[in-house]
């Protein structure tokens, strides 16, 4: 088995959560399916059982002969890239993949603020950031940036034991849905919600306010005794409009 630790890889080969993944993803005969970091393969297997149509973005140059032989004859082809440099040519397509922790913030942004959005995203990632992102009663950066471009949501906790090698610490399905950017009004919206955010969590020990006064005058005293952890995403948005 081909193990790359500088790649930051964790190969699952647990059938019952490799399905749960596909299951999460939704896939439909014929969809698009990106998939970042597909290893050995043993998730892409899956997908091409439930019909998709697997683009897969492998770093490790030395899996890429092994995933060509491995597949060949099916709807599938392999990318050996960076995922982070990788631009999409698809249209109307899913991301999925067991990712990296060390890059799960970047490959988030990268895919839900793109040029071409996918329609959903389910990445395996790091529990304690799944629950930030999408149980946790109180905001960050993260957890707002993902949310006003879709809807988070945890599916199932994925334990360390079922990776080889395995990590540190659980994992999760996280899912994003209803991809899109219907929350922003324009790209200068877009620009300005990502601007007060930074600096709203900039010194998180300060009340919003004192850190947003720069930005926003005295509109920023309205904002009373609160965080930048308390505020909803539905009031950074209108903040920023």
């Amino acid at each position: 088995m081909l193990k790359k630790k500088s790649l930051g890889q964790h190969f699952l080969n647990a059938q019952s959560y490799l399905r749960a993944v596909a299951d999460a993803a939704e896939i439909a005969a014929g969809e698009r399916v990106l998939e970042i970091g597909p290893g050995e393969g043993a998730l892409t297997a899956v997908l091409l059982e439930r019909g998709a149509h697997v683009t897969a973005i492998e770093k490790d140059s030395r899996l890429i002969p092994l995933l060509k032989e491995k597949f060949a004859g099916k709807k599938f082809e392999v990318v050996e890239d960076d995922a982070l440099m990788y631009e999409p040519q698809l249209q109307n397509y899913k991301v999925v993949g067991n990712i990296p922790y060390y890059i799960t913030g970047a490959l988030l942004k990268k895919f839900l603020s793109g040029e071409v959005q996918p329609s959903a995203l389910v990445f395996l990632v790091q529990k304690e950031v799944a629950e930030r992102i999408a149980r946790s009663t109180k905001e960050s950066i993260l957890s707002l940036s993902v949310k006003a471009y879709g809807e988070p949501t945890y599916i199932k906790t994925v334990p360390a034991g079922a990776f080889s090698p395995p990590p540190k610490v659980d994992s999760a399905i996280l899912r994003v849905t209803g991809v899109s950017r219907k929350n922003f009004a324009d790209k200068q919206h877009e620009a300005r919600f990502f601007e007060l955010l930074k600096k709203g969590f900039g010194q998180k020990r300060k009340l919003l306010k004192s850190n947003l006064k720069p930005l926003l005058g005295e509109r920023a005293e309205a904002l009373g005794a609160v965080r930048a952890e308390d505020i909803s995403l539905g009031e950074w948005l209108k903040l920023s409009a």
